[in-house]
Formats: structure tokens, sequence, C-alpha cells
């Protein structure tokens, strides 16, 4: 009787440390066949449990394979399955019930299709269960030569086999999220693909053919590509067909607008920064060249940084690599660089604005976009489909008639194409039917094809017989709206927006910024 009690007790030892080892196991993120293995060598490192192997149905055809071995079995024939009824595991696989066979030779259903159980020995198999608490699989093992305590030993290999259970459910949970995740994925890659491939750059005018062909020939290659422009002409529209119709379509395609960001937060933002490195600082955070990594960075409004942060960035376009603010440590980073300006960047370096080897390093392979007054023969396709576009917005089909578009043409355009979306998009508000009319178009002020006049000066012009001076404006005059001090600071400045820039107190990246919010036509000279 003692001695019983001490196998007993021997026996729930072994078992909890087998329950301890095991949900250490199963708390790693290991593969589940691998996490089989270690369970198995487990059963049989320290309660003694020998031939232990595992079979599943991983692929749900209804009959389940040997996934698992310990290694104590020879290296077990290939292809072994058992099908639901056949043998002692098939019996397990079609009622979901242990088995227990006191001596595996008096079976005569045992099959041994491994052979390597001692007939002489129990035989102990418990269901693995899945979601619909039908069976998937087995765990079988032969218990330790000593037949005491069968019923005990029985009932662990069960709690062993429901752990494995629940193992095997997470995994497949998880790898079915992630197959929906990749489809999902692969999806909206198709969808943003076809959004941003050249079919969204409408245009069949000479200049616009040159620009597709320009996209076509450098979308291949990892130049560094600066897109230029006035604002409202599409520069970021081109930046997206370059890096969707390149050989790195599938990595991450990061923007940033230049001028948005202060001065003080523009290395952070790019860079990243380590916890502590300012005040507000609470962790780690990779800039967009770390989130980049492997894809493209498109930065827009590139002649606005500081010339501080030039030195910083062309570091990073010659070396790729940076440090995080605050960090020691350098990071190198492969990533594809498209810029993209409406500034006089020539003006700039030769005033000492822009550094001139930035310049050269940004100006790789330029792409050079037409206003659309240069273009207005791409006016009826563009307004066809940006017409499509609002009306897919909107829910509704939506187009413009022919003497609509023919309105359309007879406009300057200063805002490009951007002031032509507003236009149309205003125009399909007031529009009840289905056609956008040319009543509408000429409520939106669209009347006439007038010469192409520089912006109303909103100061007295005091003209000199030597030179067009321009008044000087009282900037803290609130009745002079900003647009119109803008525009005089611009007058005066000779267009030159640093110029201008430093007449009104602000910086550069002010003021591009307030030039293309308050929809001002820069002039060229």
């Amino acid at each position: 009787m003692q001695n019983n009690s001490i196998q007993r007790g021997e026996l729930i030892e072994s078992h909890l440390e087998i329950l301890f080892q095991v949900s250490q196991i199963l708390s790693r993120t290991a593969h589940p066949s691998e996490s089989l293995k270690q369970i198995l060598a487990v059963l049989h490192e320290v309660g003694g449990y020998h031939y232990c192997f595992v079979t599943l149905d991983t692929e749900h055809s209804g009959e389940c394979q040997l996934s698992v071995a310990h290694n104590e079995i020879p290296t077990p024939p290939e292809n072994i399955t058992y099908k639901p009824g056949e043998g002692v595991i098939g019996h397990i696989l079609e009622t979901g019930e242990t088995v227990l066979l006191p001596r595996v030779k008096d079976e005569v259903k045992f099959l041994d299709r491994l052979k390597v159980f001692n007939p002489e020995l129990p035989f102990i198999g418990a269901p693995i269960v899945g979601d619909d608490g039908l069976p998937i699989g087995a765990l079988a093992a032969q218990p330790p030569e000593n037949r005491a305590m069968l019923g005990e030993r029985t009932r662990f290999l069960e709690m062993i086999a429901n752990l494995v259970s629940q193992t095997v459910r997470l995994f497949e949970d998880v790898q079915t999220q992630k197959r929906e995740i990749e489809d999902e994925r692969d999806s909206l890659r198709r969808r943003v693909k076809k959004q941003h491939g050249f079919k969204n750059i409408v245009g069949r005018s000479d200049v616009m053919k040159q620009v597709f062909e320009q996209i076509r020939l450098v979308a291949k290659w990892n130049t560094t590509v600066l897109v230029r422009g006035e604002s409202g002409t599409g520069k970021e529209l081109i930046a997206n067909a370059i890096h969707y119709n390149s050989p790195r379509n599938n990595a991450p395609f990061v923007k940033l607008n230049c001028a948005a960001i202060p001065d003080n937060l523009l290395e952070s933002e790019l860079f990243g920064h380590e916890k502590g490195a300012f005040t507000g600082a609470v962790g780690m955070r990779k800039g967009r060249f770390e989130l980049a990594d492997g894809g493209t960075i498109f930065l827009d409004e590139i002649g606005e940084i500081s010339a501080a942060f030039q030195a910083k960035l062309l570091r990073v376009l010659q070396e790729g690599e940076f440090e995080r603010v605050g960090g020691s440590q350098t990071l190198k980073v492969d990533v594809r660089v498209i810029t993209a300006t409406n500034r006089d960047l020539e003006e700039a370096v030769s005033i000492g604005e822009f550094r001139e080897d930035l310049y050269y390093r940004l100006n790789v392979m330029p792409i050079i976009l037409p206003a659309l007054r240069e273009r207005l023969g791409d006016i009826v396709d563009l307004s066809r489909f940006l017409v499509e576009k609002i009306g897919a917005a909107q829910g509704r089909p939506l187009s413009i008639s022919e003497t609509a578009v023919r309105q359309l043409q007879q406009h300057h355009w200063p805002g490009n194409v951007r002031e032509l979306e507003n236009c149309l998009e205003r125009a399909s508000i007031m529009t009840e039917g289905e056609v956008i009319q040319k009543e509408v178009i000429d409520m939106m002020g669209i009347k006439s094809r007038s010469p192409m006049k520089a912006p109303c000066k909103p100061a007295p012009v005091q003209m000199e017989s030597s030179d067009d001076a321009i008044e000087d404006i009282d900037l803290n005059d609130d009745s002079i709206s900003e647009r119109d001090k803008v525009i005089w600071a611009l007058e005066k400045a000779g267009w030159v927006q640093a110029k201008a820039a430093r007449l009104l107190n602000m910086t550069p990246r002010q003021i591009a910024y307030r030039i293309q919010t308050l929809d001002i036509q820069v002039q060229q000279f």
C-alpha cells in the first residue's frame, strides 16, 4: 500500500513537471511542429513515455498524416496516413474517444505502421479536437513498462492532447487571419497600383507624351528624380506613378511635405528620434527614411528646407545613412528618393539659399510638368476623367457637355489641374441632373480666355522713368488681405520668393506654403 502511494506521488510529481515544461513550450511563439517536437521530447525524457507521435489533418482532407514523431522512432516511412475508422488511430478520429490498450498484441485493429511498439506493453491514444469539437488528429504514446496507474496516465495524455488542440487551433486561426490580411494587402496593392498607374495621368499633348516617356524610362531604375512644375500640376501624381511602376512597388511609399513641417521638427520627422531626445520624446520613434527602407520616399516642397538641414539630407543621399535625433547608432537604409518643387532652385543656388552640391544630387533626373495653360488641348480628356472621378465619389453617374468643355478651354487656369478639379467639383454640386452644362460653368466664373495677367497689385504702384518702383504698404494694415500682402512682397522682390519672405519676415517655406494655399500664380522671368 505504501509502495502504491510512493508510486502515485512520483507519477503526480512527474506529470506536474511535464505540465510546467509544456506550458513554457506553448508560451513561446514557435511553429506548432517545433512546439510538438519539444512536447514529445518532454513526455519521453521526463515522463518515460516511448514512441510518442502526433497525427493531424492539416489539409482538412478527412484523413490524418503523421505530423511529428519523437526521435526515438527511426525515420518513419513518408506519407503515413490514417483514415477515420482505420485501425486504432482511425477509431480515435472517427469517434473522438480516447483509446487505452492494456497490451498491444491483444488488439487486432492495431496496425503498427511504425513498426516500433512493444507488443507486450500498453498503448494510449487521445484525440486532438478542432474548433467544431470534432477530432482533427491524435496524440499517441506507449507508457513505461510499469502497467500501474494506466487510468491516471490516460487522463494525463488527454490533458496534453487538449493543450495541443488549443495550440493547433490558435495557430490555424492566426494562419487564416494572416492569409486574409495578405489577400487584403495584395488587393489594396493592386488597387493602389491601378489608381496611380499611367492611366491616371491624363493627357495626349506632345509635352505630356514626353513626360510619360520619361516616367516609363526612369521608373525601372533607382535614380533620384526631381519633379518640377507650378503648384497644382500634379507633381505627387508623377511620384506615385514612378513608385508603383518600379521594382519597388511592393515596398513602402512614404510621403512628406517639407513645407508643412517646422524646421525644428523636420529632422525628427525624417530621421526619427530616441527616447528622451527632447521634451515630449516619450519613446523611440522611427523616421520617414527608416519607414521607407526598401521602398521610396517622396519629399515635396524640397526647395523650402533650411540650410542646416540641407547638409544632413545630403549625407543620406550620398551615403544612405543617418542617426536618429538623440542617438549615436548609425542606421543605413536603401531608399529611392523622389523630390518635387515649384521653386526656382537655380536662383536659390545663385543667392546662396540652396546648396549647390545638394542641387546636383537631387537634379539627377528632372521631370518638368507643363502648366495647364500650356496644354489646353488636354482639358477635354482631363474634364471627363475628373467628372467621372467626382461622380464616383458622390455615388452617382455624372458627365459634362461638349459646350461646357469648350467653355473650360477658354480659361488660362492659373491654379492648373487642381483649380480645374475644384471648379468641376463645385459645378457638380450645382448640377441636379447627371450632366454638367455650360451655364453651370459660367456660374463658376469661367467665361472667356483673357490675356495672361499678373495678379492684381494690392498696393499703389508709382511708375518712375527708370524703374517700375512699387510703393511700400503698411503690413500692419488689417484692411489689406494676406493674399495682397504676399503678392505685394513678390512684386517688390521681382518674384524671388526668398527675398519676398524677408520682406514679410517669413521663412522661404512659409511664403511657399502661402503661395500654394492662397492660389497665387507665380510669375516666371
